[in-house]
């Protein structure tokens, strides 16, 4: 009887964040209310608080069942130590991208954490999650670049930290335009392309 319980509650649990990204993805999650999304999981408002203690929460809960792509990349890096430095990041680019154009859940998420959300309010608390990983995801790259060019003796036209910022903002670029266009581009063909070449303009051999 205590296994059925559990498997209930999962069931509940798992309905409540599909509903959730229909609605959030729907309605943008400023605007999204309880009362809506646990009208379309087809359970009441007292199931959500039994099972998430704020509208933040539910959202991280939502974000965490695909994970972030940033964030898997952190996580990733920070495991790859034996790559050599370009290696790594290259696989991380291509894991994010697989990733997003992989996976219909993945894709409709980022593209709720990019566009359908408003930083006011009880949201503050995201802001500060979706900036914890922009700064992770810098640190380990302006490390691979650091050590990338020590291995390669060579001389960066800029310091480590602005080329990290560079390449960071070029991918986050890629990711928000396939995001939008709905006549989609290559992603990963274009993203592996386009980081080559930003590398190449640093002086890397790439």
């Amino acid at each position: 009887m205590a296994r059925r319980t559990k498997e209930d509650a999962d069931a509940t649990r798992s309905n409540l964040l599909d509903a959730a990204e229909r609605v959030f993805y729907e309605k943008g999650v400023a605007r999204a209310s309880l009362n809506e999304i646990a009208q379309a999981a087809g359970a009441t408002r007292g199931a959500i608080y039994w099972h998430f203690r704020s509208k933040v929460d539910l959202f991280n809960a939502m974000m965490d069942r695909v994970s972030l792509p940033m964030e898997e990349v952190c996580v990733e890096g920070e495991a790859g130590c034996r790559l050599a430095p370009l290696t790594r990041l290259f696989a991380a680019l291509e894991r994010v991208t697989g990733m997003v154009t992989g996976d219909e859940r993945t894709r409709r998420v980022v593209e709720i954490a990019f566009y359908r959300i408003e930083y006011v309010d009880e949201l503050m608390a995201v802001r500060e999650r979706h900036l914890a990983v922009q700064a992770r995801f810098h640190a380990q790259v302006a490390r691979d670049l650091a050590l990338a060019a020590d291995e390669q003796g060579l001389a960066l036209p800029m310091s480590v930290v602005v080329a990290a910022a560079g390449l960071q903002a070029l991918f986050d670029g890629l990711l928000h335009a396939w995001i939008l266009r709905e006549e989609r581009f290559d992603l990963q063909v274009v993203a592996r392309a386009t980081v080559m070449v930003y590398l190449r303009g640093l002086g890397f051999r790439v």
